[in-house]
């Protein structure tokens, strides 16, 4: 036995076998002070009372799964998916919660945020298009690539990449709800900014379906449709609206067609609604 091995054997089992390393990866609690929000996360608005009920169950049941996060050199960790989760962590009042702690790239921690989102179906279509148009323009990724990794085809991908040639008005109404992203794509038929922007105020006073708006876009190539001003232009159809818009306190559309029409009457609370039931039906 040489004089090593008894020198170790002198000190007891462990010099010979040293003692595991704390790992710095793996399931750990972690303060959620130290945790800060993923600079590449797709999702922009996380809805006030959904994160409230979430943070109500968190109080009760505790967190069911941990969130994702990569250790930083100054000891904080960033989050790479769960940020709904720690949302609700924070506002449950929470000192820590489980995390998964890995060490990712930045395009990683993109494609992560991202892939959870689209499992769980969080994005709206622009948060999604702008998460793509970033991984293609800053990564390198072919939307090829980006397909495989999100798991959608190469013609979902730009299909949906499209939506960011709308017009802002257009965006605005698709993330804020106004429109489907069936309309926005729709919207796209139309040639030029001025003629989708015409699309969307038609869509928005005439709440069209998806297909009333394709059909109206292809007519608008075609040059077969007046824009809205000049339909507006009738000074019996704007004295008419105003005589509504006074009778009902709310905005009205009256759009005549060669036989018949309609009366659009737009409200935009139930307290409006009830206003209207009460000078239309109890009247």
């Amino acid at each position: 036995m040489s004089r090593a091995h008894e020198r170790g054997l002198g000190r007891g089992l462990g010099a010979l076998i040293p003692p595991p390393q704390a790992s710095r990866h793996g399931l750990r609690d972690v303060p959620v002070e130290a945790i800060k929000p993923n600079p590449w996360q797709p999702r922009t608005h996380f809805d006030e009372q959904e994160l409230q009920e979430l943070a109500d169950s968190i109080r009760e049941h505790g967190v069911l799964q941990p969130v994702l996060v990569s250790e930083q050199a100054d000891g904080t960790f960033q989050l790479i998916t769960g940020e709904r989760r720690w949302r609700a962590v924070l506002l449950a009042g929470m000192a820590s919660l489980p995390a998964m702690v890995k060490e990712v790239t930045p395009q990683a921690s993109l494609e992560l945020a991202l892939v959870e989102n689209i499992q769980r179906r969080d994005l709206n279509p622009l948060e999604e298009a702008h998460a793509f148009r970033q991984l293609l323009d800053e990564h390198g990724l072919t939307q090829e690539q980006l397909g495989q990794r999100v798991g959608k085809s190469r013609v979902a991908i730009t299909n949906t990449l499209r939506l960011l040639h709308l017009p802002e008005r257009v965006r605005e109404a698709l993330a804020g709800g106004a429109i489907t992203e069936g309309h926005a794509r729709a919207i796209l038929m139309a040639n030029g900014e001025a003629a989708r922007l015409r699309v969307l105020e038609r869509v928005l006073a005439d709440h069209l379906s998806v297909r009333e708006t394709e059909a109206l876009a292809r007519a608008l190539n075609a040059g077969r449709v007046r824009a809205a001003s000049d339909a507006r232009a009738d000074p019996d159809v704007e004295r008419l609206e105003d005589a509504f818009r006074r009778a009902l306190g709310t905005r009205v559309r009256l759009v005549r067609g060669r036989r018949g029409g309609r009366l659009v009457i737009t409200f935009f609370s139930d307290d409006e609604l009830q206003g209207l039931y009460e000078a239309i039906v109890k009247r």
